[in-house]
C-alpha cells in the first residue's frame, strides 16, 4: 500500500478525526475548568433561573442541545456549577432547542412554517415548554434525588 492510498483511506481519516476530536475536547475541559475561578459569573451560575435561560439563549445561539448538555456536565464536573442550577440550564437547552425545528420550517416553507411544520413545530415547543416550566419549580428536589446516585 503506498502512502497516498493510506492517507486517502478511511481508517486513517477516522483515526486523524478521533484525535483531532480528543484535542479539542480536552482543551475545552481546560478552559472551562478555568471558569471556575471567576468569580462574575456567581450570581448568574447560582441562579437555577438564570441558568434556565443561559441554557435556552446558549442552545439557540449554537443550534445544538447536545454541545450545551455537554458544557453543562463539564461545569459540575469541575465543581463550577451546582447541580440545581446545571438541571435548570438542562430543561433550558431543552426549550432553546426547539428554535432549530422553527428555523427548519422557515427555510422550508420559505417564511413562517404553514401546515404541518407548523403543527410539528407547536407542539414540539409546546411539550418542551410544558415539561419545562412544570419541573423548574422542582430543581432543588431533584438534584437532591439526583444527588444520591
Amino acid at each position: 500500500m503506498t502512502m497516498t492510498a493510506f492517507i486517502n483511506s478511511p481508517a486513517f481519516k477516522a483515526l486523524v478525526g478521533l484525535a483531532i476530536f480528543y484535542i479539542g475536547l480536552k482543551t475545552f475541559a481546560g478552559g472551562v475548568k478555568s471558569m471556575g475561578n471567576s468569580e462574575d459569573l456567581n450570581g448568574f451560575i447560582s441562579s437555577p433561573y438564570w441558568m434556565f435561560i443561559g441554557g435556552i439563549v446558549c442552545t439557540l445561539l449554537w443550534q445544538s442541545s447536545s454541545l450545551s448538555t455537554t458544557t453543562i456536565v463539564a461545569l459540575v464536573s469541575s465543581g463550577v456549577l451546582p447541580l440545581p442550577s446545571a438541571i435548570a440550564a438542562v430543561l433550558g437547552a431543552n426549550l432553546g432547542t426547539t428554535g432549530t425545528i422553527w428555523l427548519a420550517g422557515f427555510f422550508v416553507s420559505d417564511g413562517m412554517p404553514t401546515g404541518a411544520t407548523r403543527q410539528i413545530a407547536m407542539i414540539h415547543t409546546g411539550v418542551n415548554t410544558l415539561m419545562a416550566v412544570t419541573l423548574l419549580p422542582f430543581v432543588n428536589p431533584i438534584a437532591k434525588f439526583v444527588g444520591r446516585f
